[in-house]
Parts: structure tokens; sequence; C-alpha cells
């Protein structure tokens, strides 16, 4: 561990280890399988790239992005580490070359993709060099259930048939409990030491605000709060992070974009000035950002609903990777929960993974809807334990909501469901229970119903916030189909018999 500590001080410029590492370290370096899971910013790729240094051979790496490869290789080559990746975007003469010098033991570590690295042929020159270890980056992958599914990484469990005497590294920063078995069990880890770090990030403030018109409350939030800072602004769709680009740049933003539709070069270009330029938004889908390692990004927003706590936990990491204070911030309706289950359904996965994407929709919503500490409930989400008290730096702990008795409102509002035999969506059921006379209302004739008019003593956005609620409760269900229409749940009838109180934000 002297030579591993002199390396971190002379290379990469620490004075010491922090977290796990330096025993993640000593244990890869002395030959052991192990899986990693340590937060965005916590350090991970030290604890492969120093054992790469103290061990003989070369380090492959395992990587599932070609810009994350090309980042890390860049800031270790500036640091005199002799690294290479290969993947697709080389020209064959460039391949070759990288080849040739990995032959001849020129490299320390190696970057490359897993469908690459699994071709035989690059199995069978593998071969032929001395090996230091296997690190397996965002290990997350392997999981078919998760938001960065990569169908290659599960076959590389061949790893340990080929190359049983070197020692493999498997790391993320996202992984529930059922993730880290699946991980364990695909990658053939059944005997490797796992390693878990606390996953908080105290220095990140998380706030959900209630969706209105989400392009105001973004430039306000962004003017009041982080002017002339670099940020990330997650959309749903290609097509809406173009519009939110062009609109913030019509507002004097500096902004540029990224969506995998885009040219190859021209999101390595935006992505690019991000990196180097100061104060520079990026606009993008969940294509852009897996291992981008820009220090000061001071807020990750969310236009729309993240797929899943492991997605928004992820995404919100990015923020804030010096240490220093950031927001992650989110708008949030039930219209992003309606479009949500429509893309889950629209999907072409099979019923299985359909379920537990709703699973983990479902978990997302009660993470918008909280009423105690945002931040620890995301922490039990992922096992974690570490931390036992309230945060006081989110937005539940700063400005804690009210809680009312909603009981009879709810239930109104589960009656009318029911009365309306379970067919329509929201703005409908409020216009009955407001009894605005609408077209609509008067076609289906549910002004003759008894729930017509009984909830004209609430607003209409109290009435929609209500109703999102119940879903984020369990209360309600959208139909399977994706459509908007609300229909009871089993848990639903209890709240109906008046044998359960509910509580409301």
């Amino acid at each position: 561990m002297s030579r591993a500590l002199s390396i971190l001080n002379k290379i990469f410029g620490y004075s010491s280890f922090r977290g796990q590492q330096a025993e993640v370290i000593d244990y890869v370096a002395t030959g052991g399988d192990c899986l990693v899971l340590m937060p965005t910013g916590g350090g991970k790729s030290l604890c492969y790239q120093i054992p790469a240094l103290l061990r003989p051979g070369v380090a492959i790496v395992v990587s599932p992005l070609i810009a994350l490869m090309q980042n890390q290789v860049a800031a270790l080559n500036e640091m005199g580490v002799r690294a290479a990746a290969l993947n697709s975007s080389l020209l064959f003469e460039e391949a070759a070359r990288i080849e040739q010098q990995l032959l001849a033991q020129r490299y320390d570590l190696l970057y490359i993709a897993p469908e690459r690295l699994l071709a035989p042929r690059f199995l069978r020159l593998i071969e032929r060099t001395p090996i230091a270890l296997f690190a397996i980056d965002e290990a997350h992958c392997v999981s078919q259930w998760g938001h960065d599914f990569r169908p290659e990484y599960g076959q590389l469990y061949v790893l340990h048939q080929r190359f049983p005497l070197v020692p493999r590294i498997a790391l993320t920063a996202t992984a529930d409990l059922d993730t880290r078995q699946e991980i364990i069990e695909r990658l053939g880890l059944k005997d490797a030491r796992v390693f878990i770090d606390s996953f908080d990030r105290p220095n990140i403030r998380y706030q959900v605000v209630d969706k209105s018109n989400s392009r105001m409350q973004l430039l306000n939030f962004i003017q009041s709060q982080h002017a002339n800072e670099a940020g990330i602004v997650y959309c749903a769709s290609r097509k809406r992070v173009e519009e939110i680009t062009a609109w913030l740049a019509d507002q004097g933003m500096r902004v540029v974009a990224y969506h995998a539709g885009m040219e190859m070069s021209q999101r390595r270009s935006n992505q690019e000035r991000f990196l180097q330029e100061e104060g520079v938004i990026m606009v993008a889908t969940i294509a852009f950002g897996m291992g981008i390692d820009k220090p000061n990004v001071r807020f990750v927003a969310h236009l729309d609903l993240p797929k899943s706590v492991e997605g928004y936990y992820q995404e919100t990491g990015r923020a804030g990777r010096d240490g220093r204070m950031a927001n992650a911030w989110m708008t949030y309706g039930l219209n992003d929960v309606i479009n949500r289950r429509r893309m889950i359904e629209e999907s072409q996965a099979h019923f299985k993974f359909k379920q537990v994407a709703v699973q983990k929709l479902q978990a997302m919503l009660t993470l918008c809807e909280a009423t105690t500490c945002r931040r620890l409930q995301m922490l039990r989400y992922f096992g974690d334990n570490t931390v036992t008290e309230s945060c006081g730096n989110c937005d539940v702990c700063l400005n804690p909501p009210q809680v009312w008795d909603a009981t009879i409102a709810v239930q109104k509002a589960l009656s009318c469901v029911y009365r309306t035999g379970q067919m329509f969506g929201v703005g409908h059921l409020v216009d009955v229970l407001r009894g605005n006379l609408t077209a609509h209302v008067k076609e289906w004739q549910h002004d003759t119903l008894s729930t017509f008019a009984i909830g004209e003593d609430l607003p209409g956005k109290t009435w929609r916030s209500i109703f999102r609620q119940l879903v984020a409760l369990g209360l309600l269900t959208i139909d399977s189909e994706g459509y908007g229409v609300l229909r009871l749940t089993e848990a639903s009838r209890v709240v109906l018999r008046g044998k359960q109180t509910v509580y409301l934000r």
C-alpha cells in the first residue's frame, strides 16, 4: 500500500485515499475479485487504475461508451499513464497499431467495448499478452431490468472461464439490492467480495416542484440560482431537447444539445464545448452523461419524469462532483406518469420487463411525493442505512409540506372514478367533481351522477394534485394501455369503505 499511496500522490495528485478506496485497491492488487458500489464522484476509477499500475501486465477495462473511454484515456495520458482505447470510431490502421502496441506490452490500461472484447479474434489476441486485471465499469449495464442495459455485458462471465487467474473488479454507482445480485450472478462473481460505500451525496440539494409552465419554471430556476453556471437539463425525447435548446438560446443562455439522433461529430463537438468552456448548459436525453467528469456542474434539471430512482440518482449525481453545493431540480406532473406508462406499454419488451418497469416507475413517483426527507427515502431505496437522520438540505426538509386529512376528498375522487366506469382521465374526472357542464360531461350524462359537483369546494388544481398523489400511493393506477385512464386498485377499497385515513400533501 505504500506503493499505492505513492502512485496516488505522484500521478493522480491526491494526498490520501478516501472511503473504501485503499481497501479495494489492496484487495484487487493482491489478486481478489470484487464488486464495488460507490456514488458518482466517489473515485471508483482509482480502484482499478492504481492496481493496474501495481500489477504486471495490461489492465483491460470494459466500458460501454466511446465518449467515456476517450475522456478516461485523455486524462490518463495527460498524467503520463500509458493508456489507449479500442472502439468503432478508429480507422483500421489506428486500431491495428494499438493492437501491436498491446502485444508489445506498451500499455498499462486498455479501454474497450464489451462487443469488441468478446470477439473470438480479440480474446485470442489478449491470450498472448500478460493481463493485470479485468475492470468492468458501469456494471449495472448487465441488468436486463436497468436503464442502461447492454446485452453484451451478460456474456462477460467468459472472462473468468478463459482467464481464471486474472482478478476482476466490477464497478457501478447505481444498483439496488436486486441489481447487485444480478451483477454477481451474470458476471460469475459469487465468490467475489462486495464493497459498498454510502450512496449519499450530501452536497446535492434535491427539489421537486409541481409542473405548471415547465419552460418558465426552468428559466426562473436557472436565472435565480445558477446564472452563468454549468448545468445539465434532461428531457425525455429528442424533439423536446431541440425545442428547449432553441428556447433557452433565445433567452440568452449559452446552451448546447445532445441526443442519439444527432450526427456523431456534432455530439462530440457539443460535448467538448460543455466540458471545456465555463457556464455552458447541456440539454440532453439520457444518452448523455455516463462517465462525464466535469467537476463544476452546479445543477442537473429534469423537465420530464425519470424512468426510475436508479436513473434519477445516476443523472443527478453528475452535479457537484467537486464537493461544492449543487442542485438537483425537477418539474413533475401527472402527464409525465401517463407518458411514461405509454412508453412502457408501447415498447417491444416482454411482459416481465414491463412489470418491473412499472414497479420502478412507481418507486419514482413515491420519491416525488415524499412528505419526509427525500434524501433518506432515496438512500433507503438502495438499501443504504448509513444515514439515519433527515438531511436538512432537501426541499422537504427545508420547507416541510403541509399535510392534511384528505380522506373525504379522496373518497370523492375514488367514487368519481368508479361512478364514471373507470374509463376516463383526470381532466374529465375533475370536470365531473367540480360540476363543470362541458360537452363531454353532457354527452356521457355524467351530470346525472351522484358525484357530479360534489367537489366544487376545491379548485381544479387541488383535485389534479389529489389524483396525482393517489397514483403515487397506489390507490389508483393508470390503464395498462397508457392512455391516462384512471382505475381503482385493490388498496382503494379500504379507503372507500372508510377503514383507512389518507393524508396528502
